[in-house]
């Protein structure tokens, strides 16, 4: 571990450290108008968001590619960064049944560092790298969220995972930052925050856009979805039970009766039990096409399609 030294101070030049002129007068106002403040700069967030989506898409190829082969995803980051990516790969097991080792997130800190804030553990690069050399392997892609696009334990992580021969991308809200070797930069600009250098607010906002559509668009590419439907969702409660018959519903066009009858035979797999109703074919047959087609569903239709061959 990298000696900590509390005298030392780094300056970061970005645009969310800098002073915005339109909330200068923020601790003047009544708390309503606070709010609308804050509101008024939020709604920036989304077009900064809008003007990255090309290199958002090369991440998500680059994500999906990895997927196929047997590779795997790795998150790093630091604060509100890091929590935000390690909220995002949690919740892809339940929403979409990803594997859980499909997106693995690498938090400054550990778990401790989720629910406390614990300084200067962002300031340790080799950290960072041990982590990634830990865990990674060529053909991964290793995705690096920051704010400042410097963070320490975020770049030597990124680095170390181009040294195994891994994929990198780097999600940062500091168009000013020092250049860093990946193969995807997704530079952010949303400007100066509300209150300044606070980057848990617009910055971590266009992390959690970036991030959710990020992964939701590796699952809707992976067939995680069927049309707009989450298809692939893990029953574990009430709730998801039902929601897995109103999904069928919805799909089919069937009664409720028919779609819990079909989701039995097919022993509770939604998607199993979505193309034997779509496809008219005994379940058995409904899981052998979704296998072959690696559990994408509209493929697996296509198979079974008359005059389908394979």
């Amino acid at each position: 571990m990298t000696p900590r030294r509390p005298d030392v101070a780094v300056r970061v030049e970005s645009p969310t450290e800098s002073r915005n002129p339109r909330t200068e007068d923020i601790d003047r106002l009544s708390t309503l108008d606070v709010l609308r403040l804050i509101n008024d700069e939020d709604q920036r967030v989304p077009d900064a968001v809008a003007a990255v989506l090309p290199e958002l898409a090369r991440a998500a190829d680059l994500a999906v590619g990895a997927l196929r082969a047997g590779n795997r995803i790795h998150y790093v980051g630091a604060g509100t960064s890091g929590r935000l990516a390690t909220l995002d790969a949690a919740e892809l097991v339940p929403t979409f049944n990803a594997p859980p080792d499909w997106f693995l997130a690498h938090h400054a800190g550990g778990a401790e560092a989720l629910v406390k804030a614990v300084e200067d553990v962002e300031d340790e690069a080799s950290g960072g790298a041990a982590r990634i050399r830990e865990h990674a392997v060529a053909g991964d892609v290793v995705l690096g969220v920051t704010a400042s696009g410097r963070t320490p334990f975020v770049v030597a992580a990124l680095e170390a995972a181009r040294a195994l021969g891994a994929r990198t991308v780097l999600v940062s809200n500091n168009p000013l930052a020092p250049p860093v070797e990946v193969d995807v930069l997704i530079a952010v600009d949303t400007g100066p925050e509300a209150i300044a250098g606070s980057t848990r607010m617009k910055a971590g906002t266009s992390q959690k856009l970036v991030l959710t559509s990020f992964s939701t668009a590796v699952m809707v590419r992976l067939g995680r979805t069927y049309s707009n439907l989450m298809v692939s969702m893990r029953a574990t409660n009430a709730k998801l039970r039902g929601r897995t018959v109103r999904i069928l519903r919805e799909a089919t066009g069937l009664a409720e009766a028919e779609c819990t009858t079909a989701l039995a035979d097919a022993g509770g797999d939604l998607k199993v039990a979505l193309v034997h109703l779509l496809a008219d074919v005994p379940p058995a047959r409904a899981a052998e096409a979704l296998d072959a087609a690696r559990g994408h569903v509209r493929q697996a239709l296509t198979l079974l399609a008359p005059g389908a061959t394979g």
